[in-house]
């Protein structure tokens, strides 16, 4: 049953397998199955055109190219190129049909195009002739492209794809107008026309720079040796200037870890000098007082210790009141000395 049910399962699989395949195969190759019609048709030039590209009729795929041959012409084309193609069963065209040789993509693929032409409707029979008045050669973007090169020179890649993607659209018929190209070039060009003026001013203030440089040719020169001295100096001292910007990282690193520490201690005493600022605003009269007194003071002070490292004091005077036990106040009798030392004129103090 096992062995039965494994079997089973790879005959379903290699079916499917081998589906898929053909399927890929088909894709890939522009394989379809049915009866086919066959046709042909003259062009002057079928530069790119392949055996295997499509035939569309109003952008769907109804046949394929089968080959392209050379064949004789009037007198005024000495050569053509006939092209047989096939359209898949149920298709047909009628005899004024016309057949434009188009760009599928600007990678250069090309497909045949059947578009309605004036005339009968008149079915074309299965191997019958499009001649060469209803055909519409591929435009030769070689020389379109070159005619623009000057433009396409001053545009970046993405502007210059889209230009030419609604040249070949529009010069093509398949899409836009000569009004809209006509539009988007006279845009172009006043781009253009736009960074003219701003390569125009570029090049007179280059000109005055030059002008100006030539003007002071010598002083650039003696500025160039200088520079070149200077260089050369840097290069003698690099050991002693890779030595010193060692001393410099470490003075950095100490004054960064210096700063670390005394970042909170000096945001306090900024803190203090600010309220120590506003007291002495607020006391500005008391200070300016003891500022006028300060030197008469220091004179004093200073006549005091004249006669060593100690201050001499004399008593020039005493009065005051002693509180005894109980309560009671004695007054003490006011005594004054008349000496010559207690008197304030004479420089002492008490």
């Amino acid at each position: 049953m096992k062995t039965s049910t494994a079997g089973l399962k790879l005959i379903i699989f290699m079916v499917v397998t081998t589906v898929l395949t053909l399927f890929l195969a088909g894709t890939i190759g522009n394989l379809s199955f049915g009866g086919k019609q066959s046709y042909r048709a003259v062009f002057g030039d079928v530069t790119g055109l392949l055996p295997g590209n499509d035939v569309r009729i109003s952008g769907v795929k109804v046949g394929q190219v089968d080959g392209m041959k050379i064949v004789r012409g009037d007198q005024r084309t000495n050569k053509l190129a006939e092209v047989s193609f096939t359209l898949n069963d149920g298709q047909q065209i009628a005899r004024s049909a016309h057949l434009q040789l188009r760009y599928r993509n600007l990678v250069g693929e090309r497909y045949l195009a059947v578009v309605e032409g004036p005339g009968s409707a008149e079915l074309l029979k299965p191997g019958g002739l499009i001649p060469k008045a209803q055909t519409q050669d591929a435009l030769d973007l070689t020389i379109l492209f070159n005619g623009f090169r000057p433009l396409f020179q001053a545009l970046d890649a993405p502007s210059i794809n889209q230009v030419a993607f609604e040249l070949i659209q529009t010069l093509q018929g398949e899409g836009g107008t000569i009004e809209s190209l006509l539009a988007k070039t006279a845009s172009l060009t006043n781009t253009l026309a736009d960074k003219d003026a701003v390569i125009g001013r570029v090049i007179t203030n280059l000109t005055t720079v030059l002008g100006t440089l030539d003007d002071r040719s010598s002083q650039l020169s003696d500025l160039v040796v200088k520079l070149k001295n200077l260089s050369a100096g840097f290069a003698q001292d690099r050991k002693a200037i890779g030595g010193s910007l060692v001393g410099i990282d470490a003075l950095a690193s100490a004054t960064a870890s210096l700063l670390g520490e005394v970042r909170a201690p000096l945001r306090s005493d900024i803190a203090q000098v600010k309220d120590l600022a506003t007291t002495l605003n607020a006391n500005k009269s008391t200070l300016d007082g003891v500022l006028s007194r300060l030197p008469d003071k220091l004179n004093r002070i200073i006549g005091t210790a004249t006669y060593g490292s100690w201050f001499n004091f004399y008593l020039c005077g005493v009065d005051g009141t002693v509180t005894l036990p109980g309560g009671i106040r004695q007054p003490i009798p006011q005594t004054v000395n008349t000496a010559a030392r207690c008197r304030f004129d004479t420089g002492a103090t008490s």
